[in-house]
């Protein structure tokens, strides 16, 4: 009986010149999920041992420093096409793998995100490195922007992309993005690739969410209060997962900020169009 039905269908659809003749949609770029270069062999490479974690870094190159902080469940794997290109901007580069992720182990406490820009401190203080820009991407941007807040003379700008600094930052719709799930499987492949905790992703993973849906909960006084760096915040024009109108809010209430939207790229702008992403930081970071 299913075979009879299926054969009556594909005649349908065959006698329907609507139907037959309807072109399946490409994929917009804002909806793609590119593997980004392999990072390069690094200069340096090592852990700082700090409040309860060892906090895995890599250098690269020479110059003015840039910090390259990733996103939640992430890891510094994710900056491949970014690297090259400061690097070859003259500029000595740091990325870091958040407490938990990547290659950086953590404690049994909870994740925080003033906890994990503490473990960025560290890591420059283990470097002898005074002051340095910062790039963060989502969690990374949150870090980057309390940097600029808790340790304003350690960070000479912070280019946040894809950031929340409240709760209410949220666009419900994007649970739905169909982007999560290969997301959600590049991310955990990447962990057991990489963690000393190979099998734990699932936890892992719960504990970044618990801490994504609890924090952070900075008022507009306390964005009004940064004060030294320069700062831009930045999204794509197809952000799935943060307003625009908090975008706009973070960019309003912090002094000098200013205001970056890079066209046709949603939430994963570095991998989806390294180029256009690329030339949006390193016009701010050099200019």
């Amino acid at each position: 009986m299913r075979k009879l039905w299926s054969m009556v269908l594909a005649l349908a659809l065959l006698a329907s010149p609507a139907l037959a003749a309807s072109p399946v949609r490409e994929a917009e770029v804002w909806e793609s999920l590119p593997a980004p270069a392999a990072l390069p062999a690094p200069d340096l490479e090592g852990r700082v041992a700090h409040d309860g974690a060892r906090i895995w870094f890599a250098a690269y190159g020479t110059g003015a420093p840039v910090i390259l902080l990733h996103g939640g469940t992430a890891s510094s794997d994710l900056w491949g096409e970014q690297v090259p290109a400061l690097v070859a901007s003259h500029h000595r580069v740091l990325v870091i793998d958040s407490r938990g992720h990547g290659r950086s182990t953590r404690d049994a406490r909870p994740l925080a995100y003033e906890q994990m820009e503490g473990d960025v401190i560290a890591v420059m203080d283990a470097l002898s490195l005074d002051q340095a820009a910062v790039v963060g991407w989502s969690d990374g941007g949150i870090i980057g922007l309390i940097m600029a807040m808790k340790h304003p003379d350690r960070v000479s700008r912070v280019f946040a992309f894809g950031a929340n600094m409240d709760l209410k930052a949220f666009n419900i719709s994007g649970a739905f993005s169909q982007i999560l799930a290969k997301v959600e499987a590049r991310l955990a492949a990447d962990y057991a690739r990489l963690s000393e905790t190979p099998k734990d992703y699932d936890a892992f993973s719960k504990s970044v969410f618990a801490m994504q849906s609890s924090q952070p909960n900075y008022t507009p006084a306390d964005l009004a209060a940064i004060h030294g760096p320069r700062i831009a915040i930045v999204d794509g024009d197809h952000e799935e997962f943060i307003s625009r109108a908090h975008t706009a809010y973070l960019a309003r209430t912090i002094p000098g900020a200013e205001l970056v939207i890079l066209p046709g790229v949603s939430h994963f702008a570095p991998v989806q169009d390294p180029a256009g992403f690329n030339a949006a930081m390193l016009a701010f970071l050099d200019r």
